[in-house]
This record gives structure tokens, C-alpha cells and sequence, in this order.
């Protein structure tokens, strides 16, 4: 199917260019359009798909169209795009934070429930083919839009069919989580660097051992806290740093951290009924 795009920021950047790294789609079937029109047409220019003129002609020349438009805008989009998607029924896939499919549908005036949505929560590693995706489809969905959906996200790391009322904490913990895993990358490098090493050795064995930890839980399908004591000898180096984070309350910290972005969340969807 073709793809169309509206908004080039960089969750939408991320996507596209990853499922273009992985061969899901050819730069020639995507076209965008962005309301900073510099931005969309360097964006075009870096990667080679098709900027449009408007976001009208994205969607006349999409069987599929991402929605990638901040909340705030989102209900001035859809006024503006009645007529042609009401008319033409593409297969809408919506990134946009805290925007229910009960809401995008109304901000059609589709009463009937007549066009194809697929609510998606993904993340910016998509970028590089490790990114993760909530999705939710409404009831016109067919298992053949929803296939190439999960495809779609697949192509650029793992899509997870989860229920619409979950997906606040979803994001919260497959969402967020990227940055608050930076700075963990980070206060891992400089560690690193206080006792010796330069930045970019301690950055690169740090985020290599997060890369490479990630992978055994996904692989091994060993709890995260049954791995730990694989790791931890008794009375070894690593248990000692076990016990230094215990002690900082690293895991309530974190548990607090997913609370504190899932209420954010609801604040949000609560904004925008």
C-alpha cells in the first residue's frame, strides 16, 4: 500500500526511515507533507520520498495515512480533512498522544464509523529497527489492514496488539522508557569515566551491555530478576553494585517514574475530550 505521512517530526522521521532501512517500503510509494514546509521538503530531500503540497494531497494519494500531528492539533486536522478522507476511507494510523479512536472518529464526523483506524503508541527506536508499538484497531479494521499494520511496525522492531483503555500505561513504559534508558546509559559512561575511561569507550560498552542485556530477557524469556542473580556472585563486584542501588531505591525510583508518566498521560486525554 501507499504510504502518506502528515507531520515530519521525529517520531514520524523515525518510522519512515526505518521501515525505508529495512526495505518494507520504497521511498517512491511514501509521500508527506509537514505545515514547516522546510522541514518536510529537506526531509524528502535526506530520503527520497514524495513532499506534497498539502495534507489533502497526501491523503488523495494514500491507501494509508499517518497521522504524526501533535494533540493539540489534531482537531483542526480532521475538521480540514472531512471531506477527502469521509470520501476516499483510507486506512488512517494514528500516533497522536491521548487521542482515542472515539475521538478521531468524531473529529471526522464519521457517525457511521465507517473509516478504518489503527491507533499505534510507538517509540523512537524505530529508527533503528528496535522500536515498540502498541496498537488498537476500531471495529472497520479489516485483519488484512491490521496484518500490514503490525508489518509495518514489525519492520522496524515489534508491534503489540494491546486494548485501547491500557494504552496510557503502555506508553509509559515502552514510550518514555527510551529517555529515562539514556540516562542510565549515560550515568553508566560516566562512572566509567571517573575511574579511567574515556567517554566514548565507557559510552560505547555501556550501551552495548544495555543492547545485549535487552536481548537475553527477550530471548531467554528468563525473568529481568532471575537474570540479575545469574549475574551476581556471592560476595562478587557485581552484588555490591546490586546492593548501591538498592539502597538509592533504583527500582521504586523507576516504578515511580512509569506512575508519574501514566498520569501525565490521563492528563492529557482528559484535556483533549
Amino acid at each position: 500500500m501507499n504510504l502518506g505521512s502528515i507531520g515530519a517530526g521525529n517520531m514520524a522521521g523515525a518510522i519512515i526511515r526505518g521501515l525505508l532501512a529495512r526495505g518494507f517500503a520504497q521511498a517512491a510509494t511514501i509521500r508527506i507533507h509537514d505545515r514547516d514546509e522546510a522541514k518536510a521538503h529537506a526531509f524528502a530531500h535526506e530520503t527520497g520520498v514524495t513532499p506534497c503540497q498539502s495534507n489533502a494531497e497526501v491523503v488523495a494519494g494514500s491507501d494509508a495515512v499517518l497521522l504524526a500531528v501533535k494533540p493539540g492539533d489534531f482537531p483542526a486536522l480532521l475538521a480540514s480533512l472531512q471531506t477527502e478522507i469521509l470520501g476516499k476511507k483510507p486506512l488512517l494510523l494514528s500516533i497522536a498522544t491521548g487521542t482515542t479512536l472515539a475521538s478521531i472518529a468524531g473529529g471526522l464526523g464519521d457517525t457511521g464509523n465507517t473509516v478504518p483506524i489503527v491507533r499505534i503508541i510507538p517509540n523512537v527506536n524505530a529508527r533503528v529497527g528496535e522500536g515498540v508499538a502498541g496498537i488498537c484497531p476500531n471495529s472497520i479494521v479489516t485483519e488484512e489492514q491490521l496484518a500490514w499494520t503490525e508489518k509495518l511496525f514489525n519492520s522496524v522492531g515489534r508491534a503489540i496488539r494491546i486494548d485501547e483503555d491500557k494504552f496510557s500505561v503502555f506508553q509509559a513504559v515502552a514510550c518514555a522508557s527510551p529517555a529515562w534508558t539514556f540516562m542510565f546509559i549515560e550515568g553508566l559512561a560516566r562512572g566509567g569515566v571517573k575511574k579511567g575511561l574515556t567517554k566514548e569507550q565507557a559510552t560505547a560498552a555501556a550501551a552495548q551491555a544495555v543492547l545485549g542485556s535487552a536481548r537475553l530477557v527477550l530471548e531467554t524469556g528468563l525473568s529481568p530478576s532471575t537474570l540479575v542473580d545469574t549475574v551476581c556472585s556471592p560476595g562478587g563486584t557485581t552484588i555490591a553494585g546490586v546492593a548501591a542501588l538498592e539502597e538509592g531505591a533504583m527500582i521504586g525510583t523507576i516504578m515511580k517514574a512509569v506512575e508519574k508518566c501514566y498520569e501525565r498521560d490521563l492528563e492529557i486525554l482528559a484535556n483533549t475530550r
